[in-house]
């Protein structure tokens, strides 16, 4: 499996996620003729594919992509796929330029946060109702939607479970897997802690820390896990105020507070691979980077599923597939992109790539759970949730991670980071 290559992949997209969404915010392009959220659903004809079909991918060259592209023409003779490569550092503005500009391919790879500001710009056609949502996961297919109209199929999937070195839990007495509910997995890293210098010499921090950019991803899933949102759709209204989001902030500055985390910038995979911390939470691309760049640590470390208070939550994440308003041909790129998410395809993608597949039925028939540590994910997809899917979402995001950080330093209170995020996120508002 390329899992380096996935690596870079999928942290360049989770990067690319603050890349400006200068035409919906400055209301440039397509204005005049934005996605309403009403829009008729696409149909796919019957009959083979024909015709061809014009794709954008995003990363490196994907080339199990273009493995099951050969398997489509071969289903499909009259039908050609041609994929190009768009590195993720420049598909945001190459998207939303090609979209302004109307001169789109038929179809693309497009990542999870971009798909509510790019269907408000009228760039997708709504997705046929032949493709089903109860085929995937709730929180993957939710990333398609924007104002309650899908505009794209889930095809990799997104999540983080906790990685932690057994051979250092163990010397702090735990036995198999920390705590699962948030008070007593709190306790867990007090008690490894306690063996940083003693049991076990090397490590510094019990727990690793995501500071600053994108810390937004490990801290909402704790507003969702007390029950409650940052963001109310029904009324359009932001609840930054709420009483469950003062129970995350707490929290969630709690472990650095007690020491049990750094409060800087720190690589948590290497800090992890060196036995400087001993718990972090992360995607499954981390497993397979360990297996392949540190086989030592084989037999060392194991996942879970995301520690919760109320209710288990998690952030759905990664990439859709979308066919354009302006495509050539519709109906081969639909029936492309059913093709690739049918569970057979998916589940062959998932094992070529390492990358997650959205639909339970692709875990089923690839038997991804028999990999013990693939199992945490499973759990997490059943119950992680997209964030909200608005078009300013990533500047509600970035002033998210900004107030977090204040919130670890110490340079804001719980109550002050309250304040300004709901008069941030209120000022911003929602866009289109």
């Amino acid at each position: 499996m390329r899992i380096t290559t996935r690596h870079a992949v999928r942290t360049v997209q989770i990067l690319c996620v603050t890349v400006t969404a200068a035409l919906v915010a400055t209301g440039c392009g397509r204005s005049e003729d934005s996605g309403t959220g009403k829009d008729a659903p696409a149909e796919i004809a019957a009959g083979k594919a024909k015709g061809t079909v014009v794709m954008w991918s995003m990363g490196d060259p994907d080339e199990d992509l273009k493995a099951l592209a050969k398997k489509f023409e071969q289903e499909n003779p009259d039908a050609t796929v041609k994929i190009t490569a768009i590195p993720w550092s420049a598909a945001h503005d190459k998207l939303t330029t090609a979209v302004a500009g109307g001169n789109t391919p038929d179809m693309s790879v497009v990542g999870t946060t971009w798909m509510a500001e790019m269907a408000a710009m009228n760039a997708f056609q709504a997705t046929p109702a032949s493709i089903k949502s109860s085929d995937f996961y709730p929180g993957q297919w939710d990333t398609t939607k924007y104002k309650d109209t899908s505009y794209g199929v889930p095809f990799i999937a997104d999540t983080q479970a906790i990685y932690y070195r057994t051979d250092i839990t163990t010397k702090a007495g735990i036995k198999g897997a920390l705590a699962g509910d948030r008070a007593g997995y709190l306790k867990d890293l007090e008690a490894i802690q306690a063996t940083a210098g003693k049991e076990n010499p090397k490590l510094l921090h019990a727990s690793g820390l995501v500071m600053g950019f994108n810390s937004w991803i490990f801290w909402v899933p704790m507003v969702w896990q007390q029950g409650g949102d940052i963001y109310d759709a029904k009324t359009g209204k932001f609840t930054f105020d709420s009483p469950e989001v003062a129970k995350a902030l707490e929290y969630y500055a709690s472990v650095p507070r007690k020491g049990l985390a750094p409060t800087d910038r720190s690589d948590n995979v290497q800090g992890f691979r060196d036995g400087l911390i001993a718990v972090y939470q992360e995607g499954a691309w981390a497993g397979g980077s360990f297996h392949k760049d540190a086989p030592e640590l084989d037999g060392k470390w194991k996942t879970m599923p995301v520690p919760y208070s109320e209710q288990p939550s998690g952030f759905a994440g990664g990439s859709d597939l979308a066919v354009f308003k302006e495509a050539k041909n519709p109906d081969a790129a639909w029936k492309f992109a059913q093709f690739l998410t049918e569970p057979a395809n998916l589940a062959a993608y998932s094992k070529a790539t390492g990358s997650l597949p959205p639909a339970p039925q692709a875990w089923t028939e690839g038997k991804l759970t028999e990999d013990e540590n693939m199992k945490a994910f499973a759990e997490q997809l059943k119950v992680s949730k997209a964030p909200p899917a608005i078009t300013t979402w990533q500047q509600i995001a970035d002033a998210i991670d900004s107030e977090l950080e204040k919130l670890i330093l110490g340079k804001a209170t719980v109550a002050e980071v309250q304040k300004t995020l709901q008069s941030k996120a209120t000022s911003i508002g929602t866009g289109r």
